[in-house]
């Protein structure tokens, strides 16, 4: 069989937000499939058996058909390249474990090239993803080798270095589920909940209501001690060494067993529990010193390690440990005993996993070996049990065991501490008994791992992401606003920039500090704060993150919804004036005005459904949005004879007394509310500083949007008034 030269793959294009496509952000692909355009999936000999052998889940794909096995049908019946690319990345990811079902192939006007999208909330993901599923179907086509594996690896370790963590990931879908939308201020686990003056932001299991000073007095474990000790708390005896040497006569003086761990260490590391002989204590001091600033040396306390995670002064998770063990058959060693034990399901290197790898040659396991007298080297007897882990196991679930007490002194300790989310080491013989005489606080957390609760090796998950959403964002009767401030979007191109910006400043004036993008600048309480073009995706995304915006205007054009996709997931109102410019698009296979329509949709697609849609009704593509809003439409027109607004004002589908509308009717601004009409003004008093006429359509488009956002009618017809505009 000849060779099929490879795909071309034209360009690349991450869209973050809201675009053409889907609400979320997808890489589209510009694909030459070149000679494979006379190829169809059912053309090429062995194609669909060897693509079902190396992902035999593609027949989980319903694809266009609507049922299991559907893209298999398609497969069959023949399918162009760009598709069948389509379902492979998808099914990569899958198997990576970054669940993807949204895919899309259009050809264009040109023959032989596709645009091909699939969804990934990570640009990096994406790209590798693209590069390991083009490997892939060229192996296929060409029926050549492929390393299935290796590609998942590549895949896996992408979505490692960029994904956030299982902390953070948690808390943001928990957001979601509440419709808060989030923005990753970096290339970490530092995310934005909400937009603007109504954003809180996380760090992991920190928020920005954790406190710095809260947090640097829990990384001090024996000044946290003090203070809880000095409220009444139990704390186990201890005390700060220098020395190998200290911390053995520290030991005597306290009386045996002890435990030896550094004073600001995390995750268990450098802990040694239980112990009585010279030796040991001096080893685990040497193990303990490099993990801190300090070493510890306190009273063992008898009983099991419990996590109990607070979060806005309640109790809303617990796990207990376990420690770990091995029983000799006396046939293997050690090492090999533990090569068995390393591969439960439940233990891995990456965060995902909610138990680790057991490691023979870290120092704690290399201590409890000596202390019983073996090596990873001795065959273990038949029967015989080897304890290598004493702590650090916390992933059985038992938040319904715990008893009031014990969640008094842990909500007690977050607040001498003064942490809003914390999570609490405690010594406990039972969790589901009062906590005095058999038990203490060991440590209080800042910023503790959330994955134990996630996912305990028994017992319930827990919703800990959505109990610090909730404690983030308390939630009200309404429970739909949380973390949004009103948007504005305005897409089209006749004199957007004076809409956005005069609609600015009524927002202003109405009693919120308003931001507004647009091609003239970035203004902040009306007051200029950069010159350069801000009607784009970089521009929207500073004034969604600035905490002084309580309200923003952000302009769009075509192509920025083209080539970046919007910088929000919804807005409260979305304004089409016109669906121009389609000549200068034509890199995008936009070749004629109807093509427009699919652009600019996108605007009223992403309204919210308690927001409004403001369109021209006197250019009848634009007026034809109304049938996408999710939310009420105003319309807005020159002509007080416009048909379409004579039928608006007459339907109550969505507004019980009519459609609203701001019409001209001679020399009068009207806003009409179904058959009601209020008379705003006369165009000529309508005018700016000085008599200076604006456009009637753009201002009767800022007059509608703002009518949309409740800002009183005295109030706009005074804004306009002092309005000035220096274009």
């Amino acid at each position: 069989m000849a060779k099929f030269n490879d795909i071309q793959l034209l360009r690349t294009t991450f869209l973050r937000g809201p675009s053409v496509w889907t609400y979320r952000p997808v890489l589209e692909v510009w694909l030459d499939l070149g000679e494979l355009e006379d190829y169809p999936s059912n053309k090429i000999p062995g194609l669909n058996e060897r693509l079902t052998t190396w992902l035999p889940d593609l027949i989980e794909h319903h694809c266009g058909v609507g049922e299991r096995g559907g893209f298999i049908q398609r497969l069959e019946g023949g399918t162009w390249m760009g598709h069948v690319l389509e379902h492979v990345i998808i099914e990569l990811l899958n198997l990576s474990g970054m669940p993807a079902e949204f895919g899309q192939t259009r050809e264009i006007s040109k023959r032989g090239i596709y645009r091909m999208v699939f969804r990934c909330p990570e640009e990096a993901v994406a790209r590798v993803a693209l590069e390991q599923g083009h490997q892939l179907l060229m192996a296929a086509i060409n029926d050549e080798p492929f390393n299935l594996k290796q590609a998942i690896h590549a895949i896996k370790t992408a979505i490692n270095d960029r994904y956030l963590g299982p902390s953070t990931g948690c808390i943001v879908d928990a957001a979601g589920e509440r419709r808060i939308p989030h923005i990753r201020l970096n290339d970490g686990n530092l995310v934005q909940l909400g937009y603007g003056a109504a954003q809180r932001r996380i760090w992991t299991a920190e928020s920005d209501q954790t406190s710095a000073i809260a947090e640097g007095i829990a990384q001090d474990k024996d000044f946290t001690k003090r203070l809880l000790a000095a409220c009444g708390v139990p704390v186990p005896e201890g005390q700060i060494v220098h020395s190998p040497e200290e911390a053995w006569e520290v030991a005597q003086d306290i009386g045996f067993p002890v435990t030896v761990k550094p004073s600001d260490g995390n995750h268990a590391r450098g802990v040694t529990l239980e112990l009585s002989e010279e030796e040991d204590i001096k080893a685990a001091f040497a193990l303990a010193q490099p993990e801190g600033s300090d070493v510890i040396v306190e009273k063992f306390i008898d009983g099991v390690e419990h996590r109990i995670l607070v979060v806005g002064g309640k109790v809303v998770a617990a796990t207990k440990g376990e420690t770990v063990s091995v029983h000799g058959n006396g046939k293997s060693t050690l090492r090999e005993l533990v090569e068995v034990l390393n591969q439960d399901p439940r233990r891995g290197p990456e965060q995902e996993y909610p138990l680790d790898w057991i490691n023979l040659d870290s120092g704690a396991v290399k201590l409890e070996l000596n202390r019983q007298h073996v090596t990873p080297d001795s065959v273990i007897a038949q029967g015989q049990s080897i304890l290598l882990q004493r702590n650090g196991n916390m992933a059985i679930d038992c938040t319904d065991d715990v008893h009031p007490d014990v969640a008094y002194y842990a909500t007690l300790a977050a607040k001498i501490v003064g942490l809003d989310i914390a999570g609490m080491d405690m010594i406990l013989k039972d969790v589901s008994q009062p906590m005095k005489g058999q038990g203490a606080i060991l440590e209080v957390n800042a910023g503790p791992g959330l994955l134990m609760h996630l996912k305990p090796t028994s017992g319930a998950p827990r919703p800990v992401g959505m109990a610090i959403v909730d404690h983030l964002f308390p939630r009200t009767e309404e429970g739909t606003g949380a973390g949004r401030i009103p948007i504005v979007g305005i897409a089209g191109t006749r004199e957007n920039a004076f809409i956005s910006r005069l609609v600015g400043w009524l927002l202003q004036l109405s009693g919120k500090l308003t931001g507004v993008a647009s091609s003239e600048g970035m203004f902040l309480a009306n007051r200029q704060t950069q010159k350069t073009n801000t009607a784009n995706w970089a521009g929207a995304h500073r004034l969604l993150t600035n905490r002084l915006a309580e309200a923003a205007v952000i302009q769009t054009t075509s192509r920025s919804i083209l080539e970046e996709g919007l910088a929000y997931d919804r807005c409260l109102v979305g304004v089409v004036t016109d669906m121009d410019g389609y000549e200068e698009l034509a890199d995008h296979d936009v070749l004629e005005p109807s093509k427009m329509r699919r652009v600019l949709r996108t605007q009223i697609d992403v309204v919210l459904d308690e927001g409004a849609g403001v369109l021209n009704a006197d250019l009848p593509e634009v007026a034809d949005l109304a049938e996408l809003c999710d939310g009420e439409v105003i319309f807005y027109s020159a002509d007080a004879g416009n048909a379409v607004v004579a039928a608006h004002r007459q339907s109550t589908e969505k507004n019980h007394d009519g459609g609203r509308a701001v019409l001209v009717k001679g020399q009068n601004v009207v806003l009409a509310s179904g058959g009601q009409e209020r008379v705003l003004g006369t165009l000529a008093a309508l005018s700016l500083p000085g008599g200076k006429r604006p456009d009637t359509p753009a201002l009767l488009a800022a007059i509608a949007t703002a009518w949309a956002l409740d800002i009183t009618p005295d109030l706009i017809a005074a804004g306009i008034k002092t309005f000035e505009y220096n274009a």
